[in-house]
């Protein structure tokens, strides 16, 4: 068993800084904090699903990818948990965030407020497209979408638990009951 990697004590990081860190260390930076995730097998499934319902009918042209490393600027280096970039981009990372057209976000208990409000902001202020937040914590699995619009602020422009379909970035349709009942198949125990 490894020991934990020790981190360096910081205020504030930066791109610059995380060239220290172990390159094995999966992170986030946001807002020039620090995040280091610990994913569910839940919020990887869910994931799984998203990268899969974007492939479906993916124009040759991009590509969909898990857990990327994207560039924003000296205090923001984020990690969507789904992402839709510019196809050319399989051997880079972090990659620039110019790449991206949508990027997707799973909510888990230590990241709603993260994926909601900061990582929106910092999204929506580097261009990015489409961003959608999948929260699979209600009683039925939700998917939010949002647009970017004047001012470089995300609008709201579809939220369901039913099924959900987009034309944004091209053509996906998710099925959030069958997500719901894949999650609560996951969540049960060999009891019930």
């Amino acid at each position: 068993m490894t020991a934990a990697p020790i981190l360096p004590e910081r205020h504030e990081w930066t791109v610059d800084d995380l060239g220290d860190l172990p390159k094995d260390l999966p992170y986030e930076l946001i807002d020039g904090r620090l995040i280091v995730p610990s994913p569910t097998l839940l919020h990887q499934d869910m994931c799984v699903e998203l990268l899969l319902a974007l492939r479906m009918n993916c124009p040759t042209e991009y590509q969909v990818g898990i857990d990327l490393s994207m560039r924003v600027d000296r205090r923001n280096e984020p990690r969507p948990d789904v992402v839709a970039v510019r196809r050319g981009n399989a051997d880079r990372s972090p990659l620039p965030v110019e790449e991206a057209l949508l990027a997707v976000e799973v909510v888990s208990p230590t990241s709603t407020f993260r994926d909601m409000y900061d990582k929106a902001r910092v999204y929506a202020h580097a261009g990015v497209r489409s961003y959608w937040v999948l929260d699979p914590l209600q009683e039925r699995v939700t998917l939010t979408e949002y647009v970017l619009g004047a001012g470089r602020e995300y609008e709201q422009v579809a939220h369901t638990e039913d099924l959900f379909v987009t034309e944004r970035p091209w053509k996906v349709s998710v099925d959030l009951p069958a997500l719901t009942t894949r999650r609560d198949g996951l969540l049960a125990t060999d009891g019930e």
